[in-house]
């Protein structure tokens, strides 16, 4: 092997590790942010039902549903247990859908609409100051990214293939 061909093979070598290691921690991160906004989810579902508090009743979903009137000040009070229950269900759907890592496109978007619709009526019924004491915003960015992150290795597999 000439002196010139060596060059360009460690050169190729160390431009291959250097993207390789830096997919790992792409991978890395992306799995954390799953992991991390999914039992976020799972947390405040989890609260909801007082198991937090190992007291399994609905005297802490009865106390949730007050809480969804108070951020939710500008819908008809009606309405309250349907979005109380609409919110339950899409927080466990998409924290065990995240955990899992099933239909991460899908998923992670649902998630970061949801969150922003979440803190956008925070934002509403207590002002700017709620959603981002308790992080909402960051919370629907990340799954922003999670999104996008999806959309892109999917389209590199259709064009890999």
């Amino acid at each position: 092997m000439n002196q010139h061909t060596q060059v360009v093979s460690e050169t190729t070598q160390e431009g291959i590790s250097n993207r390789l290691c830096i997919v790992n921690w792409e991978r890395a991160g992306v799995l954390y942010a799953r992991i991390a906004l999914g039992a976020a989810f799972l947390s405040a579902v989890a609260s909801r039902f007082g198991l937090w508090d190992k007291t399994l009743d609905l005297r802490h979903f009865a106390n949730f549903m007050e809480y969804a009137a108070e951020v939710n000040s500008f819908l008809p009070r009606a309405m309250i247990p349907f979005v109380a229950w609409a919110a339950t269900v899409a927080e466990t759907s998409c924290g065990i859908l995240l955990i899992l890592g099933l239909w991460p496109r899908w998923v992670s978007l649902a998630s970061a609409i949801l969150l922003a619709m979440f803190g956008t009526a925070m934002a509403i019924s207590f002002g700017l100051k709620s959603p981002m004491d308790y992080s909402v915003f960051s919370a629907s960015g990340a799954a922003v990214l999670l999104t996008l992150h999806a959309f892109r290795e999917k389209g590199k597999r259709v064009f890999n293939s």
